[in-house]
């Protein structure tokens, strides 16, 4: 419900293997700031990219996130032959492209990206908690959680929330007479 949205490219070494590498949903924190060190040391090239809350409102979440993935695409030192993407869609990249259902528990590269992707949005929004303490970033990183949504009651809608999302909406909006 809260800040922009992430998307990151990996693109590995074959030659330098990382151990480990999963689905960033289903590892610790502390093992996705470990890995992700280690993609940033390893990979032959990575980006992060982002698409704001303002692109969010504007575009729906599915557009921010495809405008992400091809910011980060496109951010790449190296020009891929290909890009995985986890899910039903591809962002538009003029690169041959292909979507992978579960692909972040199937393709390492993607795995990596995740892991990339997560890190980089987990560590904005704890400087996000750092301007807005009241809301709680840094344990519920945006989501909308019981806390989370009982601080947007408390507090009101901050610039940082996502206006387009029903629950930050409802709170914009006039209550009926």
């Amino acid at each position: 419900m809260a800040g922009p949205v992430s998307a990151a490219a990996v693109i590995l070494d074959p030659d330098h293997p990382i151990a480990g590498l999963a689905d960033s949903k289903k590892l610790s924190e502390r093992q996705r700031e470990r890995l992700a060190v280690l993609i940033r040391e390893h990979a032959l090239a990575w980006a992060v990219a982002y698409a704001e809350v303002e692109e969010i409102d504007r575009l729906n979440i599915l557009q921010a996130t495809l405008l992400a993935m091809r910011r980060a695409v496109l951010a790449l030192g190296i020009r891929p032959n290909l890009v995985q993407v986890d899910g039903l869609y591809c962002p538009q990249t003029g690169i041959p492209s292909q979507a992978i259902v579960k692909g972040d528990s199937k393709i390492a590269a993607i795995s990596a990206a995740s892991i990339l992707a997560k890190t980089a949005r987990d560590d904005l929004m704890n400087a996000l908690h750092g301007r807005y303490p009241h809301y709680g970033f840094n344990s519920h990183k945006g989501y909308p959680t019981a806390a989370h949504l009982l601080a947007l009651r408390e507090h009101g809608v901050s610039i940082v929330h996502r206006k387009s999302f029903r629950p930050v909406r409802e709170l914009l909006s006039p209550l009926p007479q």
